[in-house]
């Protein structure tokens, strides 16, 4: 059964996401980032500018096939253009609603940040996984900082 965890109170999910797919990809782990639109361009530039000394090698999950291959982190609008090549490691959701297929990975992880309407979106997203009975842990990253 697919392992989810919610990470909440980023202050600001793009960073945050940089950052688990920086682990992510020091421990092999093949992820699928699912963006809005809006967000895939920020996304995909702060990939190559979050630090002056790392660059996370990415591609879309339309890029031609060598590329794919090659790439530790594939970023899509939605699930719907996954093949062989997709990884399913890892599904880090930065999206408002469940991803349809996400139960085809080992893992998901839903970034929340304190923004109310995202908030929202997480109370929806973490009742359809409950509802489909699936276990949910809970990352608070406030707690994580005061802990510090």
């Amino acid at each position: 059964m697919t392992d989810i965890a919610f990470h909440f109170n980023a202050p600001d999910k793009v960073a945050y996401a940089c950052r688990l797919l920086r682990k992510a990809v020091a421990a092999n782990a093949k992820v699928v980032v699912v963006v809005t639109e809006a967000q895939m361009a920020h996304l995909d530039e702060s990939l190559w500018t979050f630090s002056q000394l790392e660059f996370l090698a990415h591609c879309r999950i339309d890029s031609p096939q060598a590329l794919r291959q090659a790439s530790p982190v594939h970023l899509a609008c939605d699930l719907h253009g996954m093949d062989a090549l997709t990884p399913r490691d890892v599904l880090l959701n930065l999206g408002d609603k469940v991803c349809a297929g996400f139960e085809q990975f080992a893992r998901v992880i839903e970034v929340v940040t304190l923004d109310e309407a995202d908030r929202q979106f997480a109370r929806s997203r973490w009742k359809q996984y409950t509802d489909q009975g699936f276990a949910i842990t809970r990352h608070d990253l406030k707690l994580k900082e005061s802990a510090v």
